[in-house]
């Protein structure tokens, strides 16, 4: 398939990971990734205070991520950074042509009460990160056990009710969420309730394993992560969560698809729990546009999670304590390499590539929008994993 002036669009098949890593090496990214500022085409800002806004900026393809840590230490919301400048890297040709830069902005949302602007010019893609405490703000009174010592003002959950609204009404936009971010989801949509799992549950943690619904079977894009798998379509997930978010008895609202439900155990049957929504299609009836997971599909690469935790002791975000007891989880007891191979493959479906078809979307608009046509298309998404191809849309600004 041709793009617009008849330039061919680039369908080679594409793993979703970094490129530069697959030909050189995984230590690539740690000293010469091509992406990385001063001169690289990503950036990354962080805002805990309407003055760290930086102004918009027509050569910049802003992304925002809604962090909900509460300032807790974690290993999730740099991997989410880093998956973003992966997926740059990805469009580097694209973006180096139009002397574009792709930047993230983090907003402190529970902490600092900081939420980005609706959907627009500026905002197209929001991703949402997990974190500590209970799902509802108001039980977070940093006594109960659930609270996990965090003491909460519930007023940020309004305005990021009505940024859920706004993401959900605009087809243009799409919101993909993980762990913390599923929960208030739930919350936000009705589709589930948190329950704290008792002890006969005990906290959900480590390698574990979830089941595909009936429905994602049948999914525009789950059925190939279905396709993959065994028969009983289960998958291997990350988590670390007290929470189970539990569908209420009369069913899921309107308009809100269940894609993957808990596992009682490895091999045991499916629990209550919901672990994977969608809660909007994008345009074309592909990819899920605003969905969620209960689980940590970020934390994906090990010599990845081994360089940020490095980075956040040299930059004294942790204590030494905090930092040893994280290396020795990852260089300890290794999963074997068929559950590191699953853990990829369910990042591969239940992040990397939603997030780059939505990404690879906004770039080329903005590409096309200053007259220019590069090859890139998020077509290519569903290409490197299904043979697929989609129409390409013209921008009617450049053409």
């Amino acid at each position: 398939m041709d793009g617009p002036g008849g330039a061919p669009v680039d369908w080679k098949p594409m793993p979703f990971s970094c490129s530069f890593k697959q030909q050189y090496g995984k230590q690539f990214c740690v000293t010469d990734c091509p992406a990385s500022p001063p001169c690289g085409i990503f950036e990354y800002v962080r805002v805990e205070r309407p003055e760290d806004i930086p102004p918009a900026d027509p050569l910049a393809v802003d992304v925002a991520i809604l962090d909900l840590n509460h300032g807790w230490p974690n290993l999730g919301h740099d991997s989410l950074v880093h998956t973003v400048m992966d997926a740059a890297c990805e469009a580097i040709e694209a973006l180096e042509a139009a002397d574009l830069r792709v930047r993230v902005l983090s907003y402190d949302v529970r902490r600092s009460g900081m939420l980005p602007e609706p959907p627009g010019p500026r905002f197209a893609l929001y991703l949402g990160t997990g974190g500590p405490g209970h799902i509802d703000p108001r039980r977070n009174d940093g006594v109960a056990p659930e609270s996990q010592g965090i003491r909460e003002d519930p007023a940020w959950e309004a305005p990021a009710f009505r940024l859920f609204d706004a993401v959900q009404a605009d087809e243009g936009a799409a919101l993909l969420g993980v762990c913390h971010t599923f929960g208030v989801l739930c919350r936000w949509s009705g589709a589930a309730q948190p329950g704290l799992r008792g002890p006969e549950k005990g906290k959900c943690t480590g390698v574990l394993e979830n089941v595909l619904s009936d429905s994602a079977r049948e999914h525009p894009w789950f059925r190939h992560f279905a396709a993959r798998l065994g028969e009983e379509k289960r998958f291997r997930v990350v988590e670390n969560r007290l929470f189970d978010l539990v569908p209420p008895s009369t069913g899921f609202p309107a308009g809100v698809d269940p894609i993957g439900w808990e596992t009682l155990r490895v091999g045991g049957p499916r629990g209550d729990a919901v672990t994977m929504l969608e809660f909007a299609r994008d345009r074309g009836g592909v990819f899920p546009r605003v969905f969620a997971v209960n689980h940590h599909p970020e934390i994906v690469d090990r010599f990845r999670q081994v360089m940020i935790l490095g980075q956040k002791r040299d930059r004294g975000e942790v204590s030494e304590e905090w930092y040893t007891e994280r290396l020795e989880i990852l260089t300890g007891s290794l999963p074997d390499e068929d559950v590191d191979r699953g853990l990829h493959l369910t990042s591969d479906f239940t992040l990397l590539g939603p997030l780059r078809f939505h990404l690879f979307r906004q770039i080329r608009g903005r590409v096309e929008s200053h007259g220019r046509w590069t090859g890139l298309h998020e077509g290519r998404v569903l290409q490197a994993v299904a043979g697929e191809s989609v129409e390409v849309e013209r921008t009617a600004e450049a053409f």
